[in-house]
């Protein structure tokens, strides 16, 4: 009997080393939470007060950071931190995640605090995604201590996507263009940022798909389809501007004559400046639609006599 009570006594031992063991190895929070951080930083030059004006901020949502452990959800547990003392003229040891500063945590620490609540939905792509895969880092196109991030709202998501994209506001600014600066069009109604299993990080899977979105009236089915539209839209639209019409990549016929070339080496019509009179006229070359003022349904047409777009 005294020996089993012996064996019990060193069993209930050993699991309360184990518990303690267990309880030294897990994080250590800011026992009062985000109260602990704003003794400092509620004021400039890291004022984190606006968060709350964020969903991030809601305490009442166990899902938000300030709902779990408060700043150390997103920055970890950085008890080093906040109970440093350092000598004058000295800064205190870095929280365990650092987003910006020259001592920013590297970019895959920083995104997995990120994806670790959104990892979901729209970024369910992310992982070998073109951003993720070049190391971008979440908070390099988001800003979470403001009332409103800029890359979420229309008029100034176009400025944080051409920080990298440089080539794509030049073409914005094109004498033809989608209506970005305008405030009506942003980047993410076509792209998502966050991966895509189609390319160039488009919303949908093929590019026309994407295009149709908008353009529903170039969808079809049609009775007499132009084969380069159903294939890709890219074939002849630059979709990021153009100094051409309709973001016409060339204006036309030359655009049309990359593939009704004279040689009919296609499939299709064969034209040739030298042909015919209509095709040879400076209606043809010249026109203000030039080859779209006969064959005006280009896109495709569901007349029995369209099978050359005329109508």
């Amino acid at each position: 009997m005294i020996g089993l009570l012996s064996g019990v006594a060193l069993s209930l031992c050993a699991v309360g080393a184990r518990a303690a063991e267990t309880a030294a190895a897990a994080p250590q929070y800011a026992p009062m939470g985000e109260q602990t951080c704003l003794k400092c930083h509620d004021r400039a030059p890291i004022d984190a007060t606006a968060i709350f004006k964020t969903p991030h901020g809601v305490k009442g949502d166990s899902r938000t950071p300030m709902g779990q452990h408060g700043c150390e959800s997103c920055h970890g547990p950085s008890s080093a931190h906040y109970e440093s003392t350092p000598a004058p003229g000295q800064k205190r040891v870095s929280p365990a995640v650092v987003f910006t500063g020259p001592n920013a945590s590297p970019v895959a620490a920083r995104n997995k605090m990120c994806i670790s609540c959104h990892e979901n939905g729209l970024r369910m792509n992310w992982v070998g995604s073109q951003h993720e895969m070049n190391d971008i880092a979440c908070n390099n196109c988001h800003t979470i201590h403001v009332a409103k991030d800029p890359v979420l709202v229309k008029s100034t998501q176009p400025e944080k996507c051409y920080t990298c994209h440089a080539e794509q506001r030049a073409l914005a600014l094109q004498f033809s263009h989608h209506p970005i600066d305008e405030g009506k069009v942003v980047c993410s109604d076509c792209h998502n940022p966050h991966g895509s299993p189609g390319p160039k990080l488009l919303k949908e899977v093929r590019v026309t798909d994407t295009c149709y979105n908008c353009h529903a009236d170039k969808r079809g089915p049609m009775l007499w389809e132009h084969q380069p539209v159903r294939e890709d839209c890219t074939n002849c639209h630059n979709p990021h501007g153009s100094v051409n019409a309709w973001l016409l990549k060339e204006k036309v016929p030359f655009l049309c004559l990359d593939c009704h070339a004279a040689t009919n080496d296609m499939g299709g019509v064969g034209v040739s400046v030298k042909s015919v009179q209509p095709h040879s006229s400076s209606l043809y070359l010249y026109g203000d639609r030039s080859c779209l003022n006969c064959h005006s349904q280009i896109h495709g047409s569901n007349s029995p006599s369209g099978s050359t777009f005329f109508r």
